[in-house]
């Protein structure tokens, strides 16, 4: 749902009633991952996708039928290979999806507006609901925000439900993770057992291009196409400027290890070293691969690839340091243009963050699908 605010959050302002129909768990291969939702208001408007297609159709019509009486649903969509006009998923995998009517006066409205306000402006916020369990307690919802705020809404149930799936939904928060949940209906492992599924919304992870060359400026695209908030940096100021780099979220005009000494990362963070220039490269990659980043590439020849490590570790940087080192940086695809090759970085970037080798899928028979994350980089994190 969260993977939908800005449109979501519109309707809420609006006072549009609505139904919202979210993945909670999926088997096999396929299409959308946990939090992807399809949602539909009272005139038929439709936005967001569960399926890529599949059973849209369907769902379609569940949150038609939820917006008329009220009721929240649990369904699952399979392969069915015996009825080949049968309403289910081509790929041969297994969703599960929840339905929740959310209309003006749902009491879960308020708790679900504050969640879709908070992801919408970019901020961190996990609601979590009831998906399986006790009919009064389907479609609750409880909302939670970082740094210890009190969390807003409830089930109604024992009092230790709410306090045990806030700090569950706390900790999926903190990991920027979505999924499912099994509890007791008293907050432990007793009474009737209960799904509960929790929508992490994070602000998107940073990509961080040192070196305004003219790679750079397509790596920004790719960047910001793969949903990442984008930081060029460089000590030159002729060339670290607006007009080069146009789409860049922050353009800094500093030496690169200064600026990533005093610049927030974390474990979603990716650090392109662009420079191939050892007074910008050593300093910075000494500081890079001691921090706990997702990925550290560095550009430059094979001969610039052996020569930065010998200088890095005459500053004192491990094996196992330097083993973190995506040098030469990308994947072998051969290209050439700035553009291809920001490609490969990309590719290299998703692969290193979802487990992937890079090689062909053809003739191939590994999993296409290598983890159960939603899709990173946008709002609902990934399981990332």
């Amino acid at each position: 749902m969260l993977d939908i605010a800005e449109e979501l959050h519109r309707w809420v302002e609006q006072g549009r009633d609505f139904a919202v129909a979210t993945v909670v768990a999926v088997g096999g291969s396929a299409p959308r991952q946990p939090g992807a939702a399809l949602a539909v208001d009272t005139d038929g408007t439709a936005i967001g996708s569960v399926s890529g297609g599949c059973v849209e159709g369907a769902v379609y019509e569940l949150c038609r039928q939820a917006l008329q009486d009220g009721d929240t649903v649990l369904e699952r969509f399979g392969y069915s290979d015996e009825d080949a006009f049968a309403v289910g998923l081509t790929c041969g995998g297994v969703i599960d999806i929840l339905v929740t009517p959310v209309r003006a006066a749902d009491p879960a409205r308020p708790v679900l507006g504050a969640a879709l306000a908070a992801a919408a402006r970019g901020e961190a916020a996990a609601v979590a609901r009831i998906v399986s369990g006790p009919a009064e307690l389907m479609g609750r919802a409880l909302l939670v925000r970082p740094g210890g705020d009190s969390p807003r809404g409830g089930f109604g149930a024992h009092p230790e439900l709410d306090r045990t799936v806030a700090a569950e939904a706390a900790a999926h928060l903190d990991a920027g993770r979505t999924g499912t949940l099994e509890i007791g209906e008293q907050g432990s492992r007793c009474g009737a057992p209960l799904t509960v599924l929790v929508e992490s919304s994070v602000p998107p992870p940073r990509m961080i291009v040192f070196g305004a060359i003219d790679f750079a400026s397509a790596l920004v695209r790719i960047g910001k196409f793969l949903g990442y908030h984008v930081t060029v940096c460089d000590a030159r100021p002729v060339f670290a400027t607006r007009a080069r780099f146009p789409e860049a979220d922050e353009i800094v005009v500093e030496w690169p290890h200064q600026y990533l000494e005093r610049t927030r990362v974390d474990a979603r963070t990716v650090l392109c070293v662009l420079t191939h220039d050892a007074k910008f490269d050593v300093p910075l990659l000494r500081l890079a691969l001691r921090l706990p980043v997702a990925y550290v590439g560095a550009m430059g020849s094979r001969r610039t690839h052996l020569e930065r490590n010998e200088r890095l570790r005459d500053v004192g940087v491990t094996e196992l340091e330097l083993a973190r080192l995506r040098s030469p940086i990308g994947l072998d695809l051969g290209a050439r243009t700035p553009e291809e090759t920001a490609l490969s970085i990309a590719a290299e970037i998703v692969a290193n963050r979802r487990g992937g080798s890079g090689a062909s899928l053809t003739g191939a028979h590994t999993p296409i699908h290598h983890d159960t994350a939603p899709a990173p980089a946008g709002r609902i994190g990934s399981v990332a």
